[in-house]
Formats: C-alpha cells, sequence, structure tokens
C-alpha cells in the first residue's frame, strides 16, 4: 500500500533523483579530502604545529548538525549574514546564497566536507604510520621530490585503505543522512534540498 503511494507520487523520482545526485557530490569532494588532510598533516615536521592543526580540524565533526547549521545560517543569510554584511560594506547587494539551489548544493557540500574531513583523515593517518620510512629516503637519496615520494610511496602505501573506505562509501549513496539536509533546507530549494529521508519524515 504505501510502495503505491510512494511511488504513484508526482515528485518520487525527483527526490530519489535529489538523493543520489547530493550522495554522489559528496563522494566526489568529500572524499578525497581526508586523504588530502591527512597526507599533508603527514608532510608537517613541527610536531606542536601537528597538533594544533589536528585538533583544529578534528572539532567541528563533535559538534551537531544543529550547531553547524547556526554556524552556516550565520555566515550565508541574506539579512545579518556575515558574508553578505562584507558584501554590503564593498558596496555589493547581498545575494541569497541560501534560497538559490546552486549555491544551496554547494553550501551542503562545503559544510558535509568542513564537518566530516578532519574525523575521516585519522584513518588515513593511521595507514599512513605503517609505509616504513626508509622508502622515503631512499626515494630522496635518487632525487624524488615530496610530490613524487607522495605519488609513488605515499598513495601506493595508502591504496588498500583508500579502496575500502571507497567500497563503503558507494554502498551509502542512497543515504545522504537526515539531520544535515533538514536544518540546512528551506522550501525555495526544495526542488534540489528534498531526499528520501526528509521526504518520508514530513509524509510520515
Amino acid at each position: 500500500k504505501y510502495f503505491e503511494i510512494l511511488f504513484q507520487s508526482n515528485v518520487t523520482l525527483q527526490i530519489i533523483w535529489n538523493t543520489l545526485t547530493l550522495s554522489v557530490l559528496n563522494l566526489v569532494f568529500g572524499f578525497p579530502a581526508p586523504i588530502i588532510i591527512a597526507i599533508a598533516l603527514n608532510e608537517v615536521r613541527k610536531s606542536w604545529l601537528k597538533r594544533w592543526i589536528q585538533t583544529i580540524i578534528y572539532l567541528p565533526h563533535f559538534l551537531s548538525w544543529v550547531i553547524v547549521a547556526g554556524i552556516v545560517l550565520t555566515l550565508f543569510s541574506i539579512e545579518g549574514g556575515t558574508i553578505n554584511k562584507l558584501l554590503a560594506q564593498w558596496g555589493m547587494e547581498p545575494v541569497p546564497f541560501l534560497y538559490r539551489t546552486d549555491s544551496w548544493v554547494a553550501i551542503f557540500i562545503g559544510s558535509g566536507m568542513w564537518k566530516e574531513m578532519g574525523f575521516g583523515a585519522i584513518i588515513y593517518l593511521a595507514a599512513l604510520s605503517g609505509i616504513d620510512p626508509s622508502l622515503y629516503e631512499s626515494a630522496g637519496m635518487d632525487g624524488a621530490g615530496k610530490l613524487r615520494q607522495i605519488w609513488h610511496i605515499t598513495l601506493p602505501g595508502i591504496r588498500p585503505t583508500i579502496i575500502l573506505l571507497l567500497i563503503l562509501g558507494m554502498g551509502r549513496l542512497m543515504e545522504v543522512g537526515f539531520d544535515q539536509v533538514y536544518n540546512l533546507q528551506n522550501q525555495t530549494v526544495l526542488e534540489k534540498a528534498e531526499v528520501i529521508s526528509t521526504y518520508v519524515y514530513k509524509v510520515g
């Protein structure tokens, strides 16, 4: 009965498409971010600086989406938003970032990356610790620069971890999540922001 109700609805295909689109964009842009962060942190030689950066980028993971959405609204809202205040000071018109579908999607992806990339980097840092340091020494003696060492030693060394997490990430393609979407969406962008989880919640 309820499957019939769902698939007889005019918006069902659009909602499934929105879910897939946001999930794929999250995977395309969000998946490489922890890898890049982990490799960059691995190259930091000063331990105090490394610890400080790690703490800063890990913190957002422990914030709820209600708090993160509040931060996003504070930054991007059309009335009183920090960015629009800066634009007004420069003599520019306010931009409705959260009420345009293209900018909303960009903010959605960006906020998800900011919240989770630091915590995701922990797994890759653990994998990086298993690479033999003598490989880097040998590569350096052979004249390989940092980029070549990353390409030929670091990335192959963490390839099994990357493949495993990519497979797990692809298994969650239909799971955009509820909290992030629900807290960031508004009536103006529902054509792109309504996903399966939020639709089921509202209808149910």
